[in-house]
């Protein structure tokens, strides 16, 4: 048995699910080179929420931020995630602006680009699979870990094989909502290992209180690297620690070659960072407890955090267990899709409005309706047909890969914004974020003046 390899997720998942992805370029950069030293398989430090959080509340350029990672990490490989044809936006792009943005990804430092498919429809992948091989990138294939009728190990080694043969190099089980148990997991992993040639990559969550026990059963069962998070950014909705992992595994045929000591430098700088996010209240404790009802519902963290949200504008709070009750059986209705961005808010939506408006289906979501209709692509189980003519009426069902309808972009992007473009890059940021990206846009071209009223106000100008 080889070593199991570590993939460090403290510059991208631990904090996107811990503190909504508030963790900053330049808290980053001090601990860069010592992250390099440890001996990661990979740092996951790009893509997923990233992005999007640069842009919305960081005032950061999420490219600017990827160079600067890779200018201090020399000997470790960057990761992202990566959400096929969505990119990392919320709709479906043209192929035209997928591969433009691998290309761009793997041009400014990523090597592993993890795809996944929130319907585990893997003609959603293909163009981004394509696209990552032409670059020279690695492709690790996700699979949308969730458990339903029509989900089992069979259904998930069918599903890898097809990614090998469409060229992965490597396949993820992706359990985003902390779902895979011990003994299934080791079940998994095994029946993997006989269906593909590739290594295989366990990403869990922590929010059932499962991920140590399930990661150590995978190791077992011979899963070939596993996600972990520091201990100061760990457990709760994030990773299992990786001390914790290594220290599991040291000195055991599985032991990952880690030192303890060289993880204490790590630790001791993202303490005081932890406390830091405690205090200024973006590290909710209530992100940090065990939460069984995840077993139950199947709901990730961040799509609860936005069910109490929307209950709360509705000012229907109490309404909450039954919106969670209703939950699987709408995912039922809709043919079971795992609970992912961005089906998780499409089906927790539709949960909010049935209880909320008193009657089932009254109010229909556009999104609802599009992914009934197929728009975001082929649902794992087919939709009973008299609930999908209820819902759409005499719509028609789409049966083709939804991007395939989808015209070019760029060149009308560009022509767009050609009067905030600095680099290539800028057209990628406003294709997936618009409105956003024309924010910051301006905002960059005020500073690059001296127009930006805060710096302006720091430097003791007063700015009418």
């Amino acid at each position: 048995m080889s070593k199991v390899k570590i993939t460090e997720t403290v510059l991208r998942d631990s904090h996107q699910s811990l503190i909504a992805t508030r963790m900053t370029t330049e808290e980053m950069l001090p601990i860069l080179e010592e992250l390099d030293k440890i001996g990661y398989y990979s740092l996951e430090a790009w893509g997923g929420a990233t992005f999007d959080a640069c842009l919305r509340f960081l005032n950061e350029d999420p490219w600017d931020r990827l160079r600067k990672i890779r200018d201090k990490v020399k000997n470790t490989k960057l990761q992202m995630l990566f959400r096929g044809q969505n990119i990392l936006g919320y709709r479906h792009y043209p192929d035209d602006v997928v591969e433009y943005f691998v290309q761009k990804s793997i041009a400014n430092g990523i090597d592993i680009l993890r795809i996944f498919d929130a319907l585990n429809d893997e003609r959603n992948l293909r163009t981004a699979i394509n696209a990552t091989k032409k670059e020279g990138g690695h492709v690790q294939a996700a699979i949308s870990y969730t458990t339903s009728p029509v989900h089992n190990n069979e259904y998930f080694a069918k599903y890898a094989k097809r990614l090998e043969d469409m060229g992965a190099d490597s396949i993820c089980i992706k359990d985003m909502a902390g779902l895979l148990k011990p003994y299934d997991a080791y079940e998994l992993v095994k029946m993997l290992k006989k269906s593909v040639k590739l290594p295989i990559q366990l990403h869990t969550h922590y929010t059932s209180g499962l991920a140590s026990m399930t990661v150590l059963k995978a190791v077992e069962a011979g899963v070939d690297v596993v996600d972990t998070a520091i201990s100061p950014m760990a457990l709760g909705t994030s990773q299992p620690p990786t001390e914790a992992i290594v220290a599991t595994l040291s000195g055991t045929e599985y032991d990952t070659g880690i030192e303890l000591s060289k993880l204490d430098v790590i630790t001791k700088y993202f303490t005081p960072l932890r406390e830091k996010y405690i205090a200024s209240g973006l590290l909710d404790p209530k992100v940090l407890k065990v939460d069984v009802n995840a077993l139950i519902y199947q709901v990730p963290g961040g799509m609860l955090s936005n069910l109490v949200s929307q209950l709360k504008q509705a000012n229907k709070l109490d309404k909450l267990n039954e919106v969670l009750e209703e939950v699987p059986r709408v995912r039922a209705d809709a043919g079971y899709p795992p609970l992912v961005t961005p089906s998780s808010q499409i089906v927790g939506t539709q949960a909010v409005l049935n209880i909320v408006g008193g009657e089932r289906y009254k109010m229909v979501t556009k999104e609802f309706k599009g992914l009934i209709r197929g728009e975001y692509g082929k649902v794992p189980s087919p939709v009973d047909p008299g609930f999908a003519k209820k819902i759409l009426g005499d719509a028609e069902i789409i049966t083709y890969r939804p991007a395939d309808k989808i015209e070019p972009e760029l060149d009308k992007l560009r022509s767009e914004i050609a009067q905030y473009i600095e680099q290539d890059e800028d057209v990628l940021s406003y294709a997936l974020f618009e409105q956003v990206a024309l924010k910051f846009f301006e905002k960059r071209k005020n500073m690059k003046y001296g127009l930006d009223p805060k710096a302006d106000a720091a430097n003791g100008i007063h700015v009418v």
